[in-house]
């Protein structure tokens, strides 16, 4: 029974990886400080043979060692996330991103302990493509807006991984997460699907953050879970990046008349400006789409869910959770 450990395992993606990777008969251990994760998200998984958590920061370097030390492979997702975190915090967003991957990949590198980092599709910056590769250059504004440090923290994250494979030979993977939706994702950092969703639901103002132009593909957490395990096993994977996405694309305003036609709401759409919704000079990519053909070739990825699919099963979620709050 392979044992895994997740860094930031009671956050969205990392419950879902947990209880993906259970299911699987692995086991799990979970460390997550709660900055941004949540108890509620490993609630059910407690008692789960193969299944345990500790509530702590990655920096604590002697609970890290013997974490590390006991798990066959680590999947590090733990980091500042949500662009509202990173403008109001940008000191937490580098120092939790950087330092918590130089102690993963440090002690993982004493064992050689497969390590998969969780990048993110923000580090290709203001990159003007139809589609972005791995291999494309990375764009970044200046360093006056502290929207982009969260980009420039996961660049260096990622450079750090790509080292430690080349010079210390510890199997490395990278994915740069696209915008990534499903059950259990808070619109509490400016995840746009699960804030749309709860305010048609409750009947409040719909809004959209600039003007609605911008767009974007989602993809289902299951979808990102699956290709982090299958990458985890793959040697031909080590040292290299790939992009975890879906190919269907949308703008934030059709996302906003989805959202609401499909959960019938009468609430009215409202466009707030970014200086308003964030901070003054606030910039924001036109378009972010992955090109998918490395992931696609190496273990066969391909997104398993429409958008309405998705956001039907999210909806459906988002009444429950209504519904027991009104309890």
């Amino acid at each position: 029974m392979p044992r895994a450990l997740i860094t930031g395992g009671a956050g969205f993606i990392g419950s879902h990886l947990a209880e993906a990777l259970l299911e699987r008969g692995w086991r799990v251990e979970v460390i997550d400080d709660l900055s941004t994760g949540s108890i509620r998200n490993i609630e059910h998984l407690k008692g789960r043979p193969g299944f345990s958590y500790v509530l702590d920061t990655v920096m604590n370097r002697p609970l890290m060692a013997e974490l590390v030390d006991r798990a066959d492979v680590i999947f590090h997702l733990a980091a500042a996330v949500g662009v509202r975190l990173i403008v109001e915090a940008p000191v937490h967003t580098i120092e939790t991103n950087i330092k918590a991957t130089e102690v993963v990949l440090e002690l993982a590198a004493r064992k050689k302990k497969p390590v998969l980092l969780s990048s993110t599709s923000e580090v290709y910056g203001k990159l003007n493509k139809e589609k972005f590769s791995e291999e494309d250059d990375l764009v970044l504004g200046p360093t006056s807006r502290s929207r982009w440090c969260y980009a420039a923290s996961k660049i260096i994250d990622e450079f750090l991984a790509k080292a430690y494979w080349k010079e210390r030979k510890l199997p490395t993977v990278v994915v740069r997460v696209f915008n990534t939706i499903g059950p259990r994702q808070t619109g509490q950092y400016g995840m746009v699907v699960p804030r749309f969703v709860r305010q048609a639901l409750r009947g409040e103002p719909i809004t959209v953050y600039g003007d609605g132009t911008q767009r974007r593909s989602f993809t289902w957490v299951g979808d990102v879970v699956e290709a982090m395990i299958r990458l985890i096993q793959e040697p031909r994977a080590y040292g290299e990046v790939f992009n975890v996405g879906h190919t269907e694309e949308i703008s934030i305003y059709e996302l906003a008349c989805l959202v609401k036609e499909m959960t019938g709401s009468d609430s009215e759409i409202v466009f707030v400006p970014y200086d308003r919704a964030y901070e003054e000079g606030f910039e924001d990519m036109p378009r972010r789409l992955p090109d998918l053909s490395k992931i696609q070739a190496l273990i066969g990825y391909r997104p398993t869910m429409t958008l309405r699919e998705m956001l039907a099963r999210i909806i459906a979620y988002e009444r429950e959770q209504l519904r027991l709050e009104a309890v």
